[in-house]
């Protein structure tokens, strides 16, 4: 008993979805159809749908069209603008990289300045030392 309830209950489910078909509230198909109150359906003729449902894809697709168009100039400005940055990160980059190297030429300069200062401090001690 449960096995043919349950097979019932299945079938009624299985069948909802082809008896719907042709049901007037779909998202499709909605304004296509007006009832009377007599029961009897009347159809809008195909062109005024047609003519309807393409100006509503037009201006559908107008608003989506405007919207691509508006990201692709975000992302050209976006682009400029990370293409100004790198330029002025190359510049301060090779700003930074020849200071670089004229404060390590600099240092080495200044250490055998030091050197020859030192030198010259012993050659006096020494000398200093054979005078006495």
């Amino acid at each position: 008993m449960k096995k043919i309830l349950l097979s019932a209950v299945l079938l009624m489910f299985a069948s909802i979805p082809v008896m719907a078909d042709g049901n007037a509230f779909t998202p499709l198909n909605f304004n296509d159809t007006t009832y009377n109150g007599s029961g009897n359906t009347t159809l809008r003729t195909t062109s005024n749908a047609a003519a309807d449902a393409a100006a509503e894809e037009a201006t559908g697709n107008g608003n989506i069209q405007n919207a691509i168009q508006q990201l692709d100039n975000a992302q050209i400005d976006i682009r400029n603008e990370l293409l100004n940055y790198k330029t002025k990160y190359a510049d301060v980059d090779a700003q930074y990289k020849l200071i670089k190297s004229e404060r390590a030429s600099l240092k080495k300069q200044v250490r055998s300045v030091e050197k020859r200062i030192k030198e010259i401090d012993r050659a006096k001690e020494k000398i200093r030392k054979n005078m006495l």
